[in-house]
């Protein structure tokens, strides 16, 4: 089942036409797709491009056109033998900042078409490298567990990456570091950005909460508690549910911290801008509008940048 297919499910099951996914998930990988319905649509953009999380397999000894175990063996390294200090080693230098070439089975464009299309008919371009990051990866079992890893042996691994990272491409990169191929045998996506395994449904999960009339949505809320919450007067939030400014000495007579004092920011890719927003509410407990302060002193003030009403 592919990304798209989830979404034309949600959409009959809801009766809702105005649903949108914040990252495809590939189909041969399991886990979290956050999925955006309604005015949450206007969320798509910003969640994109939120950190993602995931648990991944990788198998020594052979590479595969595809980078993963769907595609067919391109090559062979039946001699690799590494120990587990250069493997650590090695895994370590993939933590930062690191270069990826986007595998032909990405949706990047070529010339107008998609590169998995184009890898569909047999065609394969020159892709640019691209700068990603990698903020945790940390090694979870090995399997057999041996002090040798061979070809055939199974490394299982978390890594916590921004967006664009394509964790096949992380798992032949590694493999061709150790001196043996590799490929991803296994993915699932634990996190994206707040939203994690712990708050996903599953589809049969969601059909059954709707057969019986209970919630079925999550509050927009669950996606930006990271933000700090605004309260504000009436006035000013009708202000703001028609996109214009408000002091943001509502934000201190509401009891919250000060204007200058900026939310701490998980993604060190996110802009200087958004690490400094802040969720308004009207006097109801509705989410009105993110926003971002602008101005000095006195007169700094809270400047709408999604508008939800």
């Amino acid at each position: 089942m592919t990304s798209h297919d989830v979404v034309a499910r949600v959409r009959r099951l809801l009766g809702v036409r105005r649903v949108g996914h914040t990252g495809t998930l590939d189909p041969g990988a399991a886990g979290v797709l956050v999925l955006c319905v309604g005015r949450a649509t206007r969320l798509v953009e910003l969640l994109q491009e939120e950190d993602k999380a995931y648990r991944a397999e990788m198998c020594l000894g052979a590479a595969t056109d595809t980078q993963d175990a769907f595609g067919e063996v391109v090559r062979v390294e039946r001699d690799c033998a590494v120990d587990r200090a250069r493997l650590r080693e090695v895994m370590q230098r993939f933590v930062g900042p690191v270069q990826q070439v986007p595998p032909m089975t990405s949706a990047i464009r070529h010339q107008g078409r998609r590169l998995y299309e184009l890898a569909r008919e047999g065609v394969a371009v020159p892709r640019e490298p691209r700068t990603v990051r990698i903020h945790r990866l940390e090694l979870v079992r090995v399997e057999p567990d041996a002090g040798v890893l061979r070809a055939g042996t199974r490394i299982t691994f978390d890594v916590t990456c921004s967006k664009g990272t394509y964790v096949r491409t992380l798992c032949a990169d590694m493999g061709e570091a150790l001196g043996c191929a590799a490929f991803m045998s296994f993915l699932l996506r634990t996190r994206v950005g707040e939203l994690d395994l712990g708050t996903a449904r599953t589809l049969e999960e969601l059909e059954a909460d709707a057969a019986a009339g209970g919630p079925v949505l999550l509050p927009m809320d669950a996606a930006l508690s990271r933000w700090p919450r605004v309260d504000l007067p009436a006035e000013a939030a009708a202000r703001v549910a028609y996109g214009q400014p408000v002091a943001a000495a509502s934000r201190a007579a509401a009891g919250g911290p000060g204007p200058e004092r900026a939310p701490s920011a998980p993604d060190e890719g996110e802009t200087r801008s958004r690490r400094r927003w802040v969720r308004l509410y009207d006097p109801a407990g509705n989410l009105l509008a993110l926003a971002e302060p602008e101005g000095r002193g006195a007169d700094v003030r809270w400047r709408p940048r999604i508008v939800f009403s």
